[in-house]
């Protein structure tokens, strides 16, 4: 037979998922995937259910209902600050990874370079090389992972387009400061770059820290795609929804693409998701002071066991190194190897750090906890943790 595509040759079992198997085998507790199983809240639900037996069953626009898309411009001027003057600056997609997937295909061409922060989400640097644009890294170091703009303005090539911002940042939690912004927004004005900024952790920023949308820094909006989505937020990953903020005149193309891809996201959980959009402030702030406390137990339980762990900043991840265990224990010579040792030996799965790197020995030292579970199990975790390595 004829072989398949050359772009198949790119694809493989992500660590994620690899680790999500084995713990199911196992029967442990995954704190690998970014899953965030606690329930969705009951507004939500109900107003998919209605739309469901209302019947609202066709396909909707393309870039998404009116009266969500109109929320979510109330949002962005409220929450994220941004600039936005209308529905035809907001588009809704098959969740925020659908949004990414029409901004590539909108902003990027092969051949074209797109900047990407150490360490990344492991998601956007295989989608982009299954696409087949280029990548230029630039490094950030553990604990506080601060932009080195120096090194960032040497990674910019004739060839470059885009710079891809993560903030809050998964895996580590790293949150962009307002100064870095109003620095990167300068070097994008003078390079001539796009930005293309993933905030789905947003309402999940930490010990006084602000949340700061680029697309609101002076000078950024008109070249900046800001994508987020309801998954995170609404523990909803299922539903698959998000959406992307920008100017008209890249919404506009986009909007086109998401038609031939998707041709809309699904309609009545379209109507479910704009009840989130409508929770009262006490939601957002209950939920932050939920992940506060699970944040500082999850990090508490790892440095017992042994591990650095330093506190993120925000979203729910912790990148913790576990090189202090390596004279106590075998099992812990690299990252892979120490993922099945937590499965084998305590119960609790974690993603090897490789998967962040682009030189998998960058990330040998490290594994990913998720914290975004149920108190009662996330507390079980710890405490194997503990038992096993402490």
């Amino acid at each position: 037979m004829k072989p398949l595509s050359d772009r198949t040759s790119r694809l493989g079992q992500s660590d994620i998922r690899a680790i999500s198997l084995l713990i199911r085998e196992h029967g442990g507790i995954n704190l690998g995937q970014g899953i965030c199983d606690m329930p969705t809240p009951d507004p939500i639900k109900e107003a998919a259910k209605q739309a469901i037996d209302g019947d609202r069953s066709i396909y909707s626009h393309y870039a998404g209902i009116e009266s969500l898309r109109e929320l979510v411009v109330q949002k962005a001027r409220d929450f994220n600050r941004l600039p936005i003057t209308g529905t035809r600056e907001v588009m809704v997609s098959a969740g925020s990874t659908g949004a990414f997937m029409c901004a590539m295909l909108t902003m990027l061409d092969q051949g074209d370079e797109v900047i990407l922060f150490e360490p990344f989400y492991g998601y956007h640097r295989n989608m982009l090389a299954l696409l087949g644009i280029d990548m230029r890294f630039v490094k950030t170091t553990a604990p506080n992972w601060d932009i080195d703009f120096e090194a960032l303005e040497a990674a910019i090539s004739p060839r470059t387009k885009a710079v891809l911002v993560n903030t809050p940042g998964n895996p580590h939690g790293k949150v962009w400061s307002r100064a870095e912004l109003e620095q990167l927004t300068d070097l994008l004005e003078r390079h001539d770059l796009y930005a293309l900024t993933d905030e789905i952790y947003e309402h999940m920023v930490y010990d006084g820290r602000e949340h700061v949308s680029l697309g609101s820094i002076e000078g950024a909006w008109e070249r900046t795609l800001t994508i987020s989505g309801f998954s995170k937020t609404f523990n909803m990953t299922g539903w698959r929804l998000g959406y992307a903020m920008g100017p008209e005149h890249l919404i506009a193309p986009m909007g086109l693409i998401n038609d031939l891809v998707y041709i809309c996201a699904p309609t009545p959980l379209q109507h479910g998701v704009a009840a989130g959009l409508r929770m009262p402030e006490a939601y957002f702030t209950e939920m932050l002071a939920d992940y506060t406390v699970k944040r500082d137990m999850m990090c508490t339980a790892l440095e017992e066991a042994g591990f650095r762990a330093n506190r993120p900043q925000g979203a729910y991840y912790v990148l913790a190194d576990f090189t202090p265990l390596q004279g106590r224990f075998e099992g812990f010579s690299h990252d892979q190897e120490a993922a099945r040792t937590l499965v084998s030996e305590a119960g609790v799965g974690a993603v090897a750090g490789r998967s962040f790197f682009r030189d998998p020995v960058d990330g040998a030292g490290f594994l990913r906890f998720c914290y975004a579970k149920e108190f009662d199990e996330l507390q079980r975790a710890c405490e194997q943790l503990v038992d096993a390595f402490a």
